[in-house]
């Protein structure tokens, strides 16, 4: 919204300074710090006064779960989320497709989240939320229309084509590319969802991630850029570099109070919210591949439940002593200050190597 003081300038004052994405990823970065510090500690109030027993703690977990997070508040990725669309709106600028497409996904996804929240705090049963079914239905339903909307803003010589990094190849995924777009998005908002289960476990390697496919999308959407890397160029993709620098200080804001011990947990809202964002992100940019290696820990969390329960079904055995595996090391006996901060690390570590697949070629 801010982008359209340009009108004013004369090309040599301080409105001119809005022309760059930059300057507007610095404000919308700190808009989004400020929002989540104005608002955290009323919308944590608010939320203690009207869930009487906090988020429900799942009876199967770990022990220490039951007295010493019992009675937490949930769905403070309502806090995320009004920072992060605010901020967007604010700074971005509203004429370029891919950050309304992002903007859909991120929402959608957290009123799905919402709503699972509140049918588990309503009920005190973390059992009693949306079916899995149900919410997958919904889930590909938003990732289907945001599949289309991107393949629909891409360039006609990168519509329905797989980029794979450090070839600089393209392969034709014709009507299969939409199907293929729906995972990644659906997939990305489930790993994330099944990260969170610790104090500030989900929210530091989703900003990461965040800022990682935040410098692809400006990188790719500018040609010098594209030119010297041998990436492609996707026209218009730089703006989410907005959306992504929103998404860092709202998730600052946030993990202020979810640092341990959390005073509020991100809950489904937050969690799903976020991971859709980074699928719808990564299908805009064309790198759909590198998302997996800069996610690489949300895919590892999501392959332990996958791997737990499949095997599990065939041999009545476990493969982990539970279940996503930052559990599985709680129950080794690792402090859960442990298991975030390396968490924390090897998420760092992935988004390295997944930015430097821009320069290997």
């Amino acid at each position: 919204m801010l982008y359209w003081l340009t009108a004013f300038s004369d090309g040599g004052d301080f409105f001119n300074l809005f022309r760059y994405i930059t300057f507007r990823a610095g404000g919308a970065f700190f808009t989004a710090l400020v929002f989540g510090f104005m608002f955290g500690r009323p919308l944590i109030n608010l939320l203690r006064t009207k869930q009487k027993h906090g988020q429900p703690i799942r009876s199967d977990g770990p022990e220490s779960h039951v007295t010493e997070k019992a009675g937490t508040p949930t769905m403070g990725g309502v806090l995320i989320l009004g920072a992060l669309v605010t901020s967007s709106l604010l700074w971005a600028r509203l004429d370029i497709g891919y950050v309304w497409m992002v903007l859909l996904v991120t929402v959608a996804f957290g009123l799905v989240g919402f709503a699972d929240d509140y049918s588990k705090v309503t009920k005190n049963d973390n059992y009693s939320g949306l079916s899995a079914r149900l919410r997958l239905a919904i889930g590909f339903v938003i990732a289907g229309i945001a599949a289309g909307w991107a393949t629909y803003l891409h360039p006609a010589e990168l519509q329905n084509q797989l980029a794979i990094p450090v070839i600089s190849g393209l392969m034709n995924l014709g009507l299969l590319f939409i199907p293929f777009a729906m995972i990644v998005i659906v997939g990305a908002a489930n790993a994330v969802n099944l990260t969170d289960g610790l104090d500030g476990l989900a929210i530091m390697p989703a900003m990461i991630a965040a800022g990682s496919l935040g410098v692809i999308a400006y990188a790719v959407g500018r040609t010098d850029f594209t030119e010297y890397l041998g990436i492609n160029y996707v026209p218009g993709t730089g703006e989410i570099l907005i959306f992504a620098a929103a998404l860092i200080g709202g998730g600052l804001g946030f993990l202020w109070y979810n640092a341990p011990p959390a005073a509020v947990f991100m809950g489904d809202t937050g969690s799903l919210a976020l991971g859709g964002a980074l699928g719808a992100i990564a299908v805009a940019t064309k790198h759909e591949i590198v998302l997996a290696i800069i996610g690489g820990l949300f895919v590892v969390e999501a392959l332990s439940v996958i791997i737990q329960v499949g095997y599990f079904k065939m041999t009545g055995n476990r493969v982990f002593l539970m279940a996503p595996i930052h559990h599985h090391f709680e129950k080794k006996g690792w402090a859960e200050p442990q298991i975030v901060i390396r968490f924390w690390i090897i998420s760092l570590i992935l988004a390295l190597i997944g930015l430097a697949t821009l320069k290997v070629r």
